[in-house]
């Protein structure tokens, strides 16, 4: 089961860190991503980090302003967003999966989701 939380409402230009809870003794052996979902758009990547932490990926749109981290002895996967944009208002999303080598900013290869955060970024 996955919780996440730290969405709110931010002027451009500023910060948000989300934070996803993970519940179950296997969180350390489970990839973790981002997803994002714009009101009118589909549910879109955003960023994930492997079980490992040895790898991390990005879409184009947040690259350099976002950064994924995990602290598997907490049980939760953050993503600080930095330099925030009125586009990247959206419901966020974590998701999980068990470790694989492929297809990592793919939703449909990730089994558990979380309820979503809402990002509001005013201009």
């Amino acid at each position: 089961q996955l919780q996440a939380y730290g969405g709110g409402l931010v002027q451009a230009g500023g910060s948000l860190r989300l934070s996803c809870a993970a519940s179950g003794p296997t969180f350390s052996r489970y990839d973790m991503a981002w997803f994002r979902q714009a009101p009118g758009k589909e549910r879109g990547f955003v960023a994930a980090i492997r079980w490992s932490a040895d790898y991390t990926y990005y879409a184009d749109t947040v690259k350099g302003r976002f950064t994924i981290s995990r602290d598997n002895a907490k049980n939760t996967v953050y993503l600080q967003m930095n330099s925030l944009k009125p586009e990247d208002t959206a419901v966020y999303y974590c998701a999980a999966r068990p470790f694989r080598a492929d297809q990592v900013t793919v939703m449909l290869a990730y089994d558990s989701w979380g309820q979503g955060t809402q990002v509001t970024v005013s201009s």
